[in-house]
């Protein structure tokens, strides 16, 4: 069975696909911070706490694993590709890994701050502010990551990656995920 990571359900035979689809969840996810913004003035309910609590556990546990797939299986080997398409998209790459450090204090900040409402039920408004102003931050952040990738870097990545690559970033992809390898339909019973 593939794993889920996304609205879409990639298996591990295209990679691409699959951290495309963590750009759907990390979108969705992202909404669900922005609406839990505007309630942080109000009092905590159980349905708020628990869209909260998925979504401060999705960026803490998942997301780092999405970069790790960018940045220690996809981008390594693109860069070892002597292809003018990928050159191109080459200065690119810096920019993307230079989002995800910069995501990285606006993570922990939403993190810190989700926790402390989840805990006390309510925030002081400069708490609301700072929360408010660091999901703002990271969907423009992740807006612009986002479209690049999915626009420019993933198609690429799917034209011109062997398919001895593509599997072994797969094979990583499942590693972190700590998921069986399957790269296609369940065999025949």
């Amino acid at each position: 069975m593939p794993v889920q990571i996304g609205a879409t359900t990639h298996s591990f035979s295209e990679p691409t696909g699959l951290l495309s689809d963590c750009h759907r969840r990390i979108e969705s996810f992202l909404g669900v911070l922005e609406a839990v913004g505007k309630t942080l003035d109000q009092p905590l309910t159980e349905e708020v706490a628990r869209a909260l609590g998925t979504a401060l556990a999705y960026f803490h546990d998942a997301a780092p694993k999405h970069t790790a797939d960018e940045e220690e299986s996809l981008f390594p080997r693109l860069r070892r590709l002597h292809d003018p398409g990928v050159r191109a998209a080459m200065s690119q790459l810096q920019h993307l890994e230079e989002d995800h450090r910069a995501a990285d204090p606006l993570h922990a900040q939403v993190e810190r701050l989700g926790r402390k409402y989840l805990a006390a039920g309510k925030l002081g408004a400069p708490e609301v502010a700072e929360y408010r102003d660091a999901v703002a931050r990271l969907r423009a952040i992740y807006a612009q990551h986002i479209r690049l990738e999915d626009e420019v870097v993933f198609p690429l990545a799917q034209l011109v990656l062997p398919k001895a690559e593509k599997s072994a970033i797969a094979a990583e992809m499942a590693g972190r995920r700590q998921a069986p390898l399957v790269t296609g339909p369940a065999p025949p019973k």
